[in-house]
């Protein structure tokens, strides 16, 4: 199993990126927040991963630390979510906030998130209230990338929340708030999902 992979970042497009460590190119999956903390292009990162194997696809998730990596493991067991509903889960709040919702039973903010409906919402309370520690140790939330921003950082924007599972309507007027405030790519993916979980 690949736990780590530590090489060049020779591609960023959410939620898709590609390592290119000792001259093989790794295809990840990654969060949002994973996308807040990475560096330019060309730099070196640090990726914590996660290997699924299914049927039809093989799909390596990277992850900026280890706490979110551990709370995408945690969602996979339960019920009914898959990788890319707990990537969305990823991508929406941090382990911490997630953590805070989970033991207030905030069942609506759990709701907003796309392809978490009411049901969804209630399981991942029952079935992870006693998983998810108390305390705040081992959480740490992320810090927001400052990437230059491009002249297609609204389409970018857009496409990645289409790969969260929101509906073309729903990306365009999520991101068309903040198209015009010079933001990066992650900046605009981040405020829009905020916005959208609050």
């Amino acid at each position: 199993m690949i736990g780590l992979l530590r090489g060049k970042l020779i591609i960023k497009q959410p939620p898709e990126l590609m390592l290119d460590v000792n001259g093989v190119g790794y295809e990840l999956q990654a969060s949002m927040t994973t996308f807040y903390d990475l560096p330019e292009l060309q730099a070196e990162v640090t990726l914590y991963t996660h290997f699924v194997v299914r049927e039809d696809a093989q799909i390596l998730f990277g992850f900026s630390s280890q706490s979110e990596r551990e709370l995408f493991r945690h969602l996979l067991k339960v019920n009914g979510v898959g990788p890319k509903m707990a990537l969305a889960i990823v991508s929406g709040m941090s382990p911490l906030e997630f953590r805070q919702v989970i033991h207030t039973s905030d069942i609506a903010r759990l709701s907003r998130i796309p392809g978490v409906g009411k049901k969804t919402a209630e399981r991942l309370v029952i079935e992870l209230r006693d998983r998810l520690p108390k305390s705040d140790d081992g959480f740490t939330t992320s810090n927001i990338s400052h990437a230059t921003p491009t002249a297609s950082a609204s389409d970018e924007a857009i496409n990645a929340l289409l790969a969260l599972g929101y509906k073309p309507a729903q990306a365009s007027q999520m991101i068309a708030a903040y198209e015009n405030q010079g933001l990066s790519v992650e900046q605009m993916i981040r405020q829009a999902l905020r916005a959208s979980l609050t």
